[in-house]
């Protein structure tokens, strides 16, 4: 990544980084549920859009939360304290099933997407699409809100 941290000098992006980051996050996740709003407005019946499929979003929203819950430190076991529930093992379990959950939400709504929407014929396919584009939305975000932010600039 030597070359984002040279477009990133070169452009003098590095002391807004946490800002971009949390901006870019943060339309990322309200685009993925707007998507979502619109399938459900645009087809209420249970039919052609059945209500049970905001579970993977819901999944998702809960992944995001817990990826960002845990400080780098805490994982890389070089926090002050070694505090909570089994320390940087706890940290690590942590986030790790948050990641199993984010790819939970998108192994299912993809998944959805082919079996309901796909592979029948005659169905309109923009419910299927606005739910695997609202759960790529949310992993992408939370992953762009743990990853692109730096530790050493959330003073600021």
């Amino acid at each position: 990544m030597p070359f984002l941290e040279n477009l990133m000098e070169r452009l003098n992006l590095q002391e807004k980084r946490n800002t971009y980051a949390s901006i870019a996050a943060g339309i990322l996740f309200a685009s993925g549920w707007w998507m979502i709003f619109d399938v459900a407005a645009r087809y209420p019946s249970m039919e052609v859009f059945h209500h049970a499929y905001h579970v993977c979003g819901v999944v998702g929203t809960i992944s995001m939360i817990m990826i960002n819950m845990v400080s780098n430190g805490a994982i890389r076991g070089d926090s002050y304290s070694e505090e909570g529930c089994l320390g940087s093992r706890g940290a690590r379990g942590w986030f790790f099933l948050g990641l199993v959950l984010g790819f939970t939400a998108l192994i299912a709504s993809s998944w959805i997407l082919f079996q309901a929407y796909i592979i029948p014929a005659n169905t309109p396919q923009w419910p299927g699409v606005g739910l695997f584009t609202q759960n790529l939305c949310i992993f992408l975000s939370s992953l762009m809100f743990r990853f692109g932010r730096s530790e050493e600039l959330w003073s600021s």
